[in-house]
């Protein structure tokens, strides 16, 4: 049996914290993949404001969670190699010191590290409307090599809850990672869309 992928989660003081909720309850039940959690204190915060979730439910989710503090962790180093990382939600503070190399915490840093050794950075920023200074961010992280994938919902797939939406969005991400969800309603073309 082979190693299995790693992948790193990070969450982040935005609204939203239910996506990277959701991608921890799909990639828990992946064999193949091992996540890495970690959380700054405002995400933490985050989980209680805007979920039913306890943030220990959140913790138990992961193969391995490391403190926002840690920056001596095995995920702060290149040569501990991964998949690449997930932020998700992405703040625009998390952005602003991404895009800067500000890595003053384990988030940051080992984003920082994901886009040095060129391994894949997914950004799900939140929020909205955007001012000049946070699409000149977006910008550089995309030309620093991270892609950015806000949540924004696929209305062409009908959904019917919250969390169909959440869903797509979330399998779109994994899907970046070749990472097959199961979450995603495939578009097969015009002639096969349901009708309203």
């Amino acid at each position: 049996m082979g190693q299995k992928r790693r992948l790193i989660i990070g969450m982040s003081g935005a609204s939203g914290l239910i996506y990277g909720i959701r991608m921890l309850q799909i990639l828990q039940h992946d064999p193949d993949i091992a996540t890495h959690l970690v959380m700054t204190p405002s995400a933490r915060l985050n989980i209680s404001l805007e979920t039913a979730w306890q943030t220990d439910q959140v913790l138990a989710l992961a193969d391995e969670v490391h403190s926002v503090k840690d920056l001596a962790a095995s995920i702060a180093s290149g040569s501990f190699k991964t998949d690449g990382m997930i932020v998700a939600p992405c703040s625009m503070k998390t952005l602003s010191a991404i895009v800067h190399s500000y890595a003053d915490n384990l988030l940051t840093r080992a984003a920082d590290v994901v886009l040095k050794e060129r391994r894949r950075l997914v950004l799900m920023p939140r929020e909205t409307p955007l001012h000049a200074g946070h699409c000149e961010l977006l910008l550089k992280a995309c030309q620093l090599g991270a892609i950015v994938a806000p949540p924004m919902p696929a209305l062409y797939t009908l959904p019917k809850t919250v969390d169909d939406i959440i869903n797509h969005s979330v399998g779109r991400v994994l899907d970046l990672f070749d990472i097959e969800s199961g979450l995603v309603s495939r578009w097969q073309g015009a002639a096969h869309q349901p009708r309203l």
